[in-house]
């Protein structure tokens, strides 16, 4: 058995970036040195791992760190899957792209240290402009698909009919993968019932104010304790609109392949080249009210490059939004849960007023920078879902 990476060797190489902020990884044993890096002006996100696992954070600004007390050697509460993590696993693994070959062949190499290798990896090329992208992915030893009408959710659906597997999972071209993420990803299918199993994803640099704004503000990481979503969940919060957009983040996630078979494929109206984003969690709703759960598994961990320019976070925070509400309503057409509506007519506006009351007594800084794009990212939302032709069938 190959020895276990160090926190090191864990993490994406960033060395010689200039840095607006950082991310340094720690082995939990250093976490009593947190006062001393307080009195480093550079802003940070620290993790702290024990092992090859991650098991905290804390955020560094102004001097301050964030829950100092909340995390230390004896009693942190990350998870470590390792001792039921399988050895074996009929596993696909999904990679859709469009004309980004060097995010791509980046990701692709990091296949080389999973120490449990995927079955096949399917690139999914949604109609890229140029052949690079299949000449990356055949030299990766992936196989390649062409899906050429435009959309993330009609890539994802191409790539779940290519695999014949009994497990699928899903990563974006523009992470790396810790050398356990499948393995404990697939791991996180502990019950029958769990037909999604999503897991950490972490900043693989924070050099841009970008990159910053967005992990502080948007980042898609969901803790470091394993979360059941199971009907306990959804029945807590089905009066008010279920939060599913809490289970986790695309770039990170597993389905069962029968899931596919049960409700459908994504809606090809939502997320990248539709709505603008939003077809995992609304996947995830729709397990959630049929009856099934979904599980997040923080061991399983993939690095994350976000976007490094302002007015590219701009755009990107605005197809949030668009999709967001675009989501609300594909939600209470599959499912008549009123709680759709009521989040996107009354909770939706109430939290946007408030903010546009802060920002007028504040100012603007990192929290409101894009409350502007946000806004009317969920107005477009709305009428996108009014005007997109509704599928016959999804996917």
């Amino acid at each position: 058995m190959s020895a276990v990476p160090s926190v090191s060797q864990n993490r994406p190489n960033t060395e010689g970036a200039s840095h607006y902020g950082a991310v340094l990884h720690l082995p939990i044993a250093e976490h009593g040195r947190l006062s001393a890096m307080a009195n480093d002006a550079l802003p940070a996100l620290i993790v702290f791992w024990r092992g090859d696992t991650p098991v905290c954070q804390h955020w560094r600004e102004n001097g301050q760190i964030s829950d100092i007390d909340a995390c230390t050697a004896t009693n942190c509460t990350g998870a470590d899957n390792a001792t039921n993590a399988p050895t074996s696993a009929d596993v696909s693994v999904i990679i859709c792209t469009r004309d980004r070959p060097a995010a791509l062949r980046r990701c692709l190499a990091s296949f080389a240290r999973q120490t449990l290798p995927p079955k096949t990896v399917i690139v999914v090329d949604n109609a890229s402009r140029t052949a690079e992208t299949r000449e990356v992915a055949r030299a990766a030893g992936a196989v390649y698909v062409r899906e050429d009408r435009p959309g993330l959710d009609y890539a994802r659906n191409a790539g779940a009919r290519a695999a014949q597997t009994e497990f699928i999972a899903y990563t974006d071209d523009d992470t790396e993968l810790h050398p356990h993420w499948l393995k404990r990803l697939i791991a996180g299918f502990i019950r029958d019932d769990i037909m999604a199993v999503t897991g950490l994803v972490l900043p693989a640099a924070l050099d841009a104010e970008a990159q910053w704004i967005f992990e502080r503000h948007w980042g898609f990481g969901r803790g470091y304790k394993p979360i059941l979503f199971d009907q306990t969940y959804y029945a807590k919060h089905r009066k008010r609109g279920v939060p599913a957009w809490e289970i986790g983040a695309g770039a990170n996630m597993a389905f069962r392949r029968s899931v596919f078979e049960r409700i459908g494929g994504f809606d090809p109206r939502l997320d990248v080249g539709a709505a603008g984003c939003s077809g995992d969690s609304e996947y995830w709703h729709r397990i959630l009210s049929a009856g099934y759960a979904c599980r997040y598994e923080p061991s399983a961990v993939v690095f994350h490059h976000h976007r490094t320019e302002m007015a590219a976070l701009g755009k990107q925070l605005h197809a949030y939004m668009r999709g967001h509400t675009a989501a609300l309503l594909v939600q209470f057409e599959r499912s008549r849960e009123w709680s759709n509506l009521r989040r996107l007519f009354l909770s939706l506006p109430d939290y946007y007023a408030k903010r546009c009351t802060n920002r007028a007594v504040r100012s603007r800084d990192h929290e409101n920078a894009f409350l502007s794009e946000e806004i009317s990212g969920a107005v477009s939302g709305v009428v996108f879902y009014l005007t997109a032709p509704k599928p016959v069938k999804a996917g």
